[in-house]
């Protein structure tokens, strides 16, 4: 015969466990990421929605600068690994207007490494200089990026992603 106790102590220590980690797997499951943007709507053609998530390839970088109807080379011109500062200058609280103007906030990404990939523009109307795609990733979500001349005197330009 084979007698087992067990305390009523033991018993509510291992109830508040239980109900501790089902805590913490609906909080992983249902609270979204800090910071990730999954689609966005903006005023495009018949209220479309432009998808910013699921980046993950350069087919996929060539088909989101396709959404705004920019057609690029194949491959890009750049890709380089950045940090987002800390603390902004004026050219990243200028550059970061252009974000919130379209949807999007680099403040909410500072000190993290993030990944620009630059592109050449082969359709832009209205310029008859080069003009490049910048597109700024981190965890497969494009956050932030603009549309710019490479010709950065008088003549040059700089928007977000729609004219």
């Amino acid at each position: 015969m084979f007698i087992c106790s067990v305390r009523a102590a033991s018993v509510k220590f291992v109830g508040a466990v239980v109900l501790s980690v089902a805590a913490l797997v609906a909080l992983v499951a249902f609270v979204p990421e800090s910071g990730a943007k999954s689609t966005q709507t903006a005023a495009g053609a018949a209220g479309s929605e432009f998808v910013y998530s699921g980046i993950k390839s350069n087919e996929d970088r060539v088909k989101f600068l396709s959404q705004f109807g920019y057609e690029v080379e194949s491959e890009p011109e750049e890709e380089e690994e950045i940090k987002i500062p800390d603390n902004f200058d004026k050219v990243y609280i200028g550059y970061n207007e252009i974000q919130k103007n379209q949807g999007l906030d680099l403040s909410e990404y500072k000190n993290k490494k993030v990944t620009r990939y630059t592109y050449k523009v082969t359709n832009y109307e209205g310029y008859d200089g080069e003009v490049l795609a910048n597109i700024i990733i981190w965890r497969d979500h494009v956050i932030a990026g603009d549309i710019c001349s490479k010709d950065t005197g008088a003549n040059g330009f700089v928007h977000g992603f729609q004219k």
